[in-house]
């Protein structure tokens, strides 16, 4: 049984400064026994407030390669684009090496251009996620076509636009030095408590669960159906 390693925080402001903290944390390990880290970013909304924090934090930016866990295929300038919130959000702020999955392409071309790229930086020191409504991570949904082995990132399809996608696979996200989840807010408490049942009954299905061992960042409305022994 592989049970997530669980921080709660009062709101979301408190939940980003925590987990800009761990991240820093873990980028500056990283640097300390190697010389360079790298760090797969997630999209959506949540990480917003944890990438302005970590901008902020005494990091050599210039050691630093950030990917990103997944991609919608759409233009980088475009408002749907993960590319474009983590530019805005902490990329113009710091002077990392930026890998971005070219959302541009078609998602089969944008995601063995990447995979190709990403091979000779693996495994990856980190990586953030987030969780979707349905238990989703990056792009890999629930019920979706199970990556072939050995893949580093594949085409998928999302259930709402834009649907074409291009995502790391379970494979490169459970290879990872750490995993970072970031959680916020009551709509998600429920599908949370699921995903925590099913890792304690060892029977991991929702794809957020199904990542490997995973530092889980919660606020408290988000962790408010999870006992208070997970902490």
């Amino acid at each position: 049984m592989t049970l997530p390693e669980i921080h709660r925080f009062a709101d979301p402001a408190a939940l980003a400064d925590g987990a800009a903290d761990r991240v820093a944390a873990l980028l500056a390990a990283a640097i300390s026994a190697r010389g360079r880290a790298s760090i797969a970013l997630s999209g959506a909304s949540t990480p917003q407030e944890t990438h302005r924090r970590l901008a902020a934090r005494p990091l050599d930016w210039s050691r630093i390669d950030v990917y990103f866990g997944d991609e919608r295929c759409v233009p980088p300038d475009d408002p749907a684009s993960n590319y474009r919130m983590a530019r805005e959000s902490l990329l113009d702020h710091v002077p990392a090496c930026v890998h971005r999955i070219e959302g541009e392409l078609a998602a089969a071309e944008g995601a063995a251009r990447y995979a190709a790229e990403l091979e000779p930086a693996l495994p990856l020191d980190v990586v953030m996620l987030g969780m979707g409504d349905d238990g989703h991570t990056a792009s890999l949904f629930p019920g979706a076509p199970e990556p072939p082995p050995g893949a580093i990132a594949v085409a998928t399809e999302s259930p709402v636009r834009p649907r074409d996608r291009v995502t790391l696979t379970y494979e490169t996200i459970r290879a990872a030095g750490a995993r970072v989840l970031l959680v916020c807010g009551a709509g998600k408490a429920a599908r949370l408590a699921e995903v925590y049942g099913e890792l304690m009954a060892a029977h991991p299905q929702l794809p957020i669960a199904r990542v490997g061992q995973a530092i889980w960042m919660v606020d408290e409305a988000a962790a408010s159906q999870l006992a208070r022994r997970t902490m």
